[in-house]
């Protein structure tokens, strides 16, 4: 058998090549981080096993296009996507796609000038800072603002088009906001769209998920309901997804850090009895329905 027939008939176990990676543990990471968002945790083992699949050929000498790796996560405040982008910065790093384990997150006012000649050094001072990682930018739609005619953000935008396809075998971009307005400024930009390869939605986390959310961010600071406590804060979610401006696990961490402010001061208040170690990790239901959004129609309005 010659050299070239050799080289073909060898076998190649991507689960070795999957362990060598690392990558597995970047994905039990985000397993253990992030509760439920099985679609966007299945469609990120896709591109990993996508972008390994394609490091294996390169290294086999089967030249092809690399794939093109910018990405849009769409979805409701608080639904995980920095996490994500965050874990998908070290898998494009494990598998030698950018040549840092970075991610250098953004909003317009970080890209775009309020006067002439501000945005292009603005823009370009931000890309190369994330040169060699990731750049996310959040809001992204906000770049683009039709209704004033002497905003920069176009500018931003077009500096943005150019390396991202001139310059995209070192540097990754993910844009992220809410679905209907990133679709109406890839409807405004058709550039910008053609240069995304992956859309991922993040659903909105179910009142179960949230109160998971919930006891892992109390158990990651020595802190678990009570039983009362749980059923308690399971009646406050049911209301506080009720109400505007719900941010999914953003608005249940800002909860969390109520209850531990009136958790503390309800224990200071009793410092005259001596206190145990269950105590001190335990947010009991007072802590919860104290909230202004468990409170009577006519408390809340004289609050």
């Amino acid at each position: 058998m010659s050299e070239p027939q050799r080289a073909n008939a060898a076998t190649i176990d991507l689960e070795a090549e999957f362990r060598a990676s690392g990558v597995g543990e970047v994905l039990d990471e985000l397993d253990r981080q992030l509760v439920g968002l099985a679609p966007v945790k299945r469609r990120i083992r896709e591109i990993a096993a996508l972008l390994l699949v394609d490091k294996v050929r390169r290294e086999r000498g089967l030249a092809s296009r690399p794939p093109t790796l910018h990405m849009c996560f769409t979805g409701n405040p608080g639904t995980g996507k920095t996490t994500v982008a965050q874990r998908m910065a070290d898998i494009l790093h494990r598998l030698g796609y950018i040549r840092t384990n970075k991610l250098v997150s953004v909003t317009r006012d970080d890209l775009v000038g309020q006067y002439i000649g501000h945005t292009a050094p603005k823009t370009k001072e931000v890309l190369k800072k994330a040169m060699g990682g990731v750049l996310f930018i959040d809001e992204a739609y906000y770049l683009y603002r039709p209704e004033n005619e002497r905003d920069y953000g176009q500018e931003a935008i077009e500096i943005l088009l150019q390396v991202m396809e001139n310059q995209r075998d070192d540097l990754v971009v993910i844009l992220a906001g809410y679905g209907d307005r990133m679709e109406r400024f890839f409807q405004a930009n058709p550039g910008m769209r053609s240069r995304i390869a992956h859309h991922i939605e993040f659903p909105d986390y179910s009142k179960e998920e949230l109160l998971a959310i919930a006891e892992l961010m109390l158990s990651e600071q020595n802190y678990r309901f009570s039983p009362e406590g749980r059923a308690a804060f399971a009646r406050y979610l049911e209301a506080r997804m009720r109400q505007p401006h719900f941010a999914n696990a953003r608005s249940v961490r800002n909860a969390l850090d109520r209850a531990r402010l009136r958790h503390a001061v309800r224990l200071f208040e009793s410092r005259g009895r001596a206190l145990t170690l269950d105590d001190l990790q335990t947010i009991g239901p007072e802590e919860i329905l104290a909230s202004r959004v468990l409170a009577r129609p006519e408390e809340e309005r004289a609050a």
